[in-house]
């Protein structure tokens, strides 16, 4: 291996539910000593945190009031990725169907994306070896000078079965109505949506094992540092 002298390369991985894109990126970065950022987590915990304080998630101009009051943190080891709100550690609370039913309302408030994606911006100038940051708008908002983007899909069917077995015996066709909703919000909001970057590389996961999803990034990224 002769990147120890590599340049910094920032990944950008963007993509809908169930594609495989955190279980990819973490092992990418992993496997390349690169760090790793999953930006779902933070609005996420962006939203658990308007939750917990009773913030009404209705109401986007009460949510816009409050976006910069949390202080989120984001560790970035791909091994044990971490996330704090206020110094409470949220991995685990933020995962809940509570949260997650509430995130696209929450995310889709401009205040709310420019502060987290200004977040994200300087965790990704900071990283010294590179990042792999994974998201839905990576590509086209929050890095776009990017030095690989990639996006991932899948069919809707693919998706749900392997959100359906991370949720244990959740029915298949409740979780197939949800991802269809939830990438439509996130399709079609103003601000950021959910889209493929131009220059982004399109990786369809829906035949393949995340091994081989995992070594196709791995290649793309390795062709990417060696090019430079």
């Amino acid at each position: 291996m002769e990147n120890g002298a590599a340049q910094p390369v920032i990944v950008a991985i963007d993509g809908p539910s169930g594609t495989g894109k955190s279980s990819t990126s973490k092992a990418v970065a992993a496997q390349l000593g690169l760090s790793y950022l999953d930006t779902g987590a933070q609005y996420r915990a962006i939203t658990w945190w308007m939750v917990t304080n009773g913030i009404d998630i209705q109401d986007p101009s009460a949510i816009a009031a409050v976006a910069g009051k949390p202080e989120i943190v984001s560790g970035t080891d791909p091994k044990d990725p971490t996330i704090t709100v206020d110094g409470t550690d949220v991995a685990g609370p933020i995962r809940g169907q509570d949260v997650t039913s509430k995130v696209s309302a929450v995310s889709a408030v401009p205040e709310v994306r420019s502060r987290i994606t200004e977040l994200q911006r300087s965790i990704a100038a900071s990283a010294v070896t590179g990042i792999v940051v994974e998201g839905r708008d990576i590509g086209t908002t929050v890095l776009p000078d990017a030095d690989l983007k990639i996006f991932l899909t899948a069919s809707a069917e693919a998706r749900a079965a392997r959100r359906s077995g991370e949720l244990k015996g959740a029915e298949l066709h409740t979780t197939r109505e949800a991802l269809v909703q939830r990438d439509a919000a996130d399709s079609s909001r103003k601000t950021s949506p959910l889209a493929k970057a131009g220059d982004a590389v399109e990786v369809d996961t829906t035949e393949l094992t995340l091994t081989q999803v995992i070594e196709c990034v791995v290649t793309l990224v390795e062709e990417k540092r060696a090019g430079k």
